[in-house]
């Protein structure tokens, strides 16, 4: 494993698997970012987009009690004077705003609150702890919940954000209920989080990066387009990425069995 220095993240990258893992690492604050851990994590998500070595992306946290509490409100985040130069700390934190089509898997244990949504709401599979937690507790302290129930809507839909927005602290949605609404896909004892996201992201880094790139890229950006405007520029990228995809296929490593769709 290679590792990068950092002082709020760890980013360790393993050209075996072509699996890059970051871990936020402020685990005696509950994980919560400041403005160094969203610039470095934006500076993780930038270099990791520009590696040509991984394929795959294992996001998880350091400590037991928490995945992140959102922002840390013990420090002063710095913004400027002038409010139209406020920035949302999500467009720092969120892979798909710094143009990382490279598959996310995020795995989640204790504590998930408030802005920890920025990255849950951009990762392509969540995973988490039997033992997670997650609650939005923006209302509760008198602020207004908008951004990140905007990303979790396309997760879990309107009645279920809405419901997490509304009751603030009081609505805390554990593991199980988590699964039934579509907020994480798999449920796993804390000891076999983390292998069981690296063990996905290591699947997934050994299929063609053309094909999932292109694939999470497609499927992304449909979202902000009417049914019918994803389905034309869906079947332009399968016209750019399948010749590419295709060729980067290992048809040894597929064996005499498998069925190879043209």
């Amino acid at each position: 494993m290679t590792p990068h220095a950092y002082e709020t993240i760890l980013l360790e990258t393993d050209p075996a698997t072509r699996v890059a893992t970051v871990t936020l690492n402020r685990p005696e604050r509950l994980n919560a970012f400041n403005r160094r851990m969203c610039h470095e994590v934006a500076d993780a998500w930038h270099r990791i987009r520009l590696d040509p070595a991984v394929n795959a992306v294992v996001l998880r946290a350091a400590g037991d009690r928490a995945f992140c509490a959102g922002l840390d409100v013990r420090e002063p985040y710095g913004q400027p004077d002038d409010v139209w130069n406020h920035e949302d700390p999500g467009e720092l934190l969120s892979p798909k705003w710094q143009k990382l089509w490279k598959p996310v898997v995020c795995a989640v244990q204790g504590i998930c609150t408030a802005g920890a949504f920025y990255f849950l709401n951009e990762s392509d599979i969540v995973l988490c702890s039997q033992e997670a937690t997650f609650f939005d507790s923006h209302v509760t302290f008198g602020m207004v919940s908008a951004i990140e129930p905007i990303g979790l809507m396309r997760r879990i839909g309107l009645g279920e954000t809405l419901r997490m927005a509304l009751r603030g602290n009081d609505e805390r949605v554990g593991s199980e209920t988590a699964l039934r609404i579509g907020l994480v896909s798999e449920v796993l004892p804390a000891d076999r989080l983390w292998a069981r996201a690296d063990e996905i992201a290591r699947s997934i880094a050994r299929k063609p990066p053309a094909a999932t790139q292109g694939t999470v890229r497609a499927i992304w950006e449909s979202l902000d387009r009417p049914y019918r405007a994803a389905v034309e520029q869906g079947l332009l990228y399968t016209r750019l990425g399948n010749p590419i995809g295709m060729s980067q296929v290992d048809r040894a490593a597929l064996g005499k069995d498998e069925v190879v769709i043209r």
